[in-house]
């Protein structure tokens, strides 16, 4: 399949949203057609997410049909499914270059396009950001519609149902429209359906609506009340959104989001009404739809590597390595076949964290609890208190979601939660929203957490062995996206001594001390600096709280310069070791100490590899590091170490 105008000619002729006010129901239903084909076009070249794009089209198109965007604030949540609004909103010439370096993101991105108000990458924020900018515009004095888009998933977050309860209780305007994709809430929707949701949104209805309120309201309360009561719920007998009324949304639907007869005219509605107070329109889509492999595998097809088009089938890069997070999973399972008491949590993450494996092997040890961090979180906390032993996998950026509930329900009551976090470090075409830069910052500051950071997958065994059995607080192992090393793995991992780390090459001048996965860079730093006549010690600290100290004060007091690296922002390990030192005494005697970090900035897309470059956490940047503190810079390869 490729791009032509005989294939897409009405998509051809849209450049932004306006270009289609003017089109016909027929159009719109053709231009649905060529922007499907298209968004899987570009998804097969750069990969993405493919299922959740897909399920969007119709609505899509209907929304920029119907509305004035970018006026009208339209926010879609999380922005897995932003593609056919990308496509649309003036960037078509630019989605071969999709989560790629330099190119657009995968998400939405306020400094992109005045078509995306808000940048999301975390889901459940739509509601809360979209009645900030409507309580804005009415502070303002403007007129312009806001709708946030959120999906079914993305409601099981709390965050949006704080949203939907303050929203619940003001007059500011605001369209929610509930994309339910899993049927999980739907009961099903048809013509019937459709003719009672465009009659209940019609002006007309409610007006009516209102009128027969203010008149009962002249009734005495007890009469008052059963009147509203009655009229609330015999409307959610029938559409199904007695919830959501109660939250104090109007709620219209469930409509099918793949038939653009019916969005259309209840969308006109909507965009007409006036009337003061939130709206919650429910359609009910397909993740795939129109795609038959997207269809048929969902999951498989949410985020997708590039694949033939025609065949669906994904070609897959062939690995070196098992990835971190498989290696994870089947150690993990090795320590639940001989403790029964292990556990496993996800939110709503099973096989981005690998917990599918373990949930085949144990599926009554495993829970997914939806997008609910904080609740996962406590959850653990609730499970340890009883003695068990929780392992809460969660990405590196998740978990910055429950962080209170960490330092409040784990770290203070000392409960042994198990903290699995996935995604450490930078991890490629997801960029900033995903990249896991901040989590030895925001652990390594809490009082009795262990912290330990794998410099390969054996070393990773060892640490899901070590995690197992603490049992007097909680602990956490943060690791990569991506690939292992390749070596030989133990048959079982092997507890490792807590807060020690390894000398893994013996020399004289420079240490290096490395922290997590840039062990190899630290290596062939080493070579390089041998081959100039610089012999290199390289330590592998293994754990990032409690700290070896008397590792460091061995390197320090036996060489002319201690270099740390790590994957992670000021504030990490490096902090943790300059403070020791500092307060040992150990700089005061000509040592040159250096702290190689992620920069102070947010790192776009672009492949793991550039990325790494681009931040000098590579080999040629340690080398350069060092030689500057030696005051050889006119021996170095690079302009500048990292850390000036």
């Amino acid at each position: 399949m490729t791009n032509n105008t005989h294939q897409t000619p009405l998509l051809d002729k849209v450049s932004d949203p306006s270009d289609i006010r003017g089109f016909t129901d027929e159009q719109l239903i053709q231009l649905a057609g060529e922007l499907r084909d298209e968004t899987i076009r570009v998804v097969s070249i750069t990969g993405g997410h493919l299922g959740a794009s897909l399920g969007v089209i119709e609505l899509t198109i209907a929304l920029h049909h119907v509305f004035n965007t970018p006026d009208d604030r339209l926010i879609w949540d999380v922005g897995h499914q932003c593609y056919p609004h990308k496509i649309l909103t003036g960037r078509r010439d630019r989605m071969h270059t999709l989560r790629q370096g330099g190119g657009i993101s995968g998400f939405t991105k306020r400094s992109e396009s005045p078509y995306d108000p808000f940048g999301a990458g975390h889901s459940s924020t739509s509601i809360s950001s979209g009645l900030g900018m409507a309580v804005a515009r009415d502070l303002m004095g403007k007129e312009n519609n806001v709708i946030a888009v959120i999906g079914d998933g993305a409601m099981s977050a709390g965050m949006a149902y704080e949203a939907m309860n303050n929203a619940g209780s003001m007059d500011s305007r605001l369209i929610v429209i509930l994309n339910d994709n899993d049927m999980s809430i739907a009961p099903p929707v048809g013509a019937m359906s459709a003719y009672l949701s465009r009659l209940i949104s019609s002006k007309k209805f409610r007006s009516l609506r209102h009128f027969l309120a203010e008149m009962a309201k002249k009734f005495p309360r007890p009469l008052e009340e059963a009147a509203r009561k009655a009229e609330e719920y015999a409307r959610g007998l029938v559409t199904g959104g007695t919830l959501f009324e109660e939250l104090g949304f109007y709620y219209v639907g469930p409509i099918d989001g793949h038939n653009l007869e019916h969005l259309l005219p209840i969308l006109k509605n909507l965009r007409d009404d006036k009337e003061p107070g939130p709206v919650l329109l429910h359609v009910v889509t397909h993740k795939g739809h129109g795609y038959t492999p997207a269809e048929e595998s969902p999951d498989k097809y949410h985020g997708v590597g590039k694949f033939d088009v025609v065949t669906g089938k994904i070609h897959k890069s062939v690995s070196n390595a098992p990835s971190y997070t498989k290696i994870f999973s089947e150690a993990l399972i090795k320590e639940a076949e001989i403790d029964d008491k292990i556990l496993a949590i996800t939110a709503a993450m099973p096989s981005g964290t690998g917990l599918d494996a373990f949930a085949s092997r144990f599926p009554e040890r495993t829970f997914d609890v939806g997008i609910a961090e904080q609740h996962a979180v406590t959850f653990a906390a609730g499970l340890a208190s009883e003695g068990y032993k929780p392992f809460a996998a969660i990405y590196s950026t998740f978990l910055q979601r429950g962080y209170d509930q960490l330092v409040h329900d784990v770290a203070i009551q000392k409960l042994p939660v198990r903290f699995a976090i996935d995604r450490a470090g930078l991890v490629g075409n997801d960029g900033a929203t995903h990249a896991g830069a901040y989590d030895l910052a925001y652990l390594c500051c809490l009082p009795g957490l262990v912290v330990m950071a794998p410099s390969d997958e054996a070393e990773l065994m060892h640490m899901v062995a070590t995690a197992a059995g603490i049992n007097d607080g909680p602990s956490a192992i943060r690791y990569p996206r991506g690939e292992g090393v390749g070596i030989e793995l133990p048959a079982k991992g092997e507890a490792l001594e807590i807060g020690k780390g390894r000398i893994v090459r013996e020399g004289s001048t420079v240490a290096i001390l490395s922290l997590g996965t840039r062990m190899q860079e630290s290596l062939a730093a080493a070579d390089d600096l041998a081959a100039r006549g610089l012999s290199a010690t390289v330590a592998d600290a293994r754990f990032a709280k409690p700290i070896d100290e008397d590792l460091i004060r061995r390197l320090a007091e036996s060489h002319e310069v201690l270099v740390t690296v790590e994957e992670g922002s000021v504030g990490g390990f490096g902090a943790q070791v300059m403070q020791f030192m500092a307060n040992e005494g150990l700089f005061d005697n000509s040592l040159k100490f250096r702290a190689i970090i992620l920069p102070d900035v947010f790192v776009d897309q672009d492949s793991p590899s550039k990325q790494y470059e681009t931040v000098g956490l590579t080999a040629p940047h340690i080398v350069s590091t060092v030689l500057c503190a030696l005051g050889r810079q006119e021996e170095s390869e690079i302009a500048k170490p990292v850390s000036a």
